[in-house]
């Protein structure tokens, strides 16, 4: 029996979170709802401005929010993932150990934490501001043998192939001794960015993968297709499990011996943030579990609805319940 049923790679990030009027927000400058990367001067000039606020923290990153959700649900997880040794690096340690997901030491000493600052207006628009830090600086050396060893999978971000100096040779090493452990590895393409830019090195850790994540612009781009139900065909070709995911109409998947598009739930959404790592986190947290594919698929798609009708990519209480309460119907 190995430790954990799940190890997640990724970029840690701590997501801050600032209320602003229109008037505000129009003196900033940003273009509404955009993402953007910053350097961390820029990101300190920006946060001065709002620290009387007292903005609220969430610690996050893509795979990160995906590893919560697993534990939330109950399953035994881990995370490899770099944090500065300010505040925001403290913050992060301190509420995976809450959350019990083993981090290991992740603070690196005169670092800054990656940030994430996300723009609340009145209209639910996010606008945010991304400064990675020392989160981009995941390199090999970091990578903890024992951690993926005590692993079921090992669950791999696709942001992070966009450093392809520190972050790839992380990802190499991790599938390595993935492979070398017989631990299953998971991908998530993360945006569709990660396939034009850096395919061919996606392609190659997919090459090593048991099951992939993608929503549809992603699942396009890595299958060079028009629509996700033609990506969907293709990419099931090049890897034994496959779950594309397509807005408000669902999720398709393969794995073991189900194949089958699942219908996502209906709901009015207030951020679309998060729902993707959601859905991956609970899909993997059911087929660690006993629960079919079909019905760990519409268990993740009952999750994802509920982060996409509130504010913020994760779900502080009810992650549990609300799972028991889709798988008993």
């Amino acid at each position: 029996m190995k430790t954990f049923q799940l190890c997640g790679l990724g970029n840690a990030i701590v997501d801050i979170f600032v209320e602003v009027s229109d008037a505000d927000f129009q003196q900033l400058g940003f273009e509404r709802g955009t993402m953007r990367l910053v350097d961390l001067n820029e990101q300190k000039l920006l946060l001065q401005r709002y620290q009387e606020q007292e903005p609220r923290l969430v610690s996050g990153g893509s795979v990160a929010n995906s590893t919560i959700a697993f534990s939330q649900l109950g399953g035994n997880a881990g995370f490899i993932g770099c944090v500065g040794d300010d505040r925001y690096g403290l913050f992060y340690v301190s509420e995976f150990e809450k959350l019990g997901i083993d981090i290991g030491s992740p603070v690196i000493v005169n670092e800054a934490t990656g940030t994430c600052v996300c723009v609340i207006t009145p209209d639910a628009e996010r606008t945010m501001r991304t400064c990675l830090a020392v989160s981009s600086h995941l390199a090999a050396k970091h990578v903890d043998e024992e951690r993926i060893k005590n692993s079921e999978w090992l669950f791999i971000e696709g942001y992070v192939f966009a450093n392809p100096e520190t972050g790839q040779t992380a990802i190499r090493e991790a599938i390595q001794l993935a492979k070398k452990h017989g631990t299953r590895i998971a991908l998530t393409c993360s945006d569709a960015f990660v396939a034009n830019v850096f395919g061919d090195a996606f392609h190659d850790a997919l090459k090593h993968a048991d099951l992939l994540f993608a929503n549809e612009t992603e699942a396009c781009a890595l299958a060079k297709t028009s629509t996700p139900e033609e990506a969907f065909k293709v990419l099931k070709g090049i890897v034994p499990s496959v779950v594309v995911t397509h807005g408000p109409h669902g999720v398709y998947v393969r794995h073991g011996q189900v194949e089958q598009h699942v219908p996502a739930v209906k709901s009015v959404p207030k951020d679309l943030t998060g729902a993707g790592d959601m859905l991956a986190g609970a899909f993997l947290y059911g087929i660690t579990h006993g629960v079919g594919a079909e019905k760990a698929a519409r268990g993740a798609c009952y999750l994802a609805m509920k982060v996409i009708t509130q504010v913020g990519a994760r779900l502080h209480h009810g992650t549990k319940q609300f799972w028991e309460h889709v798988l008993a119907q």
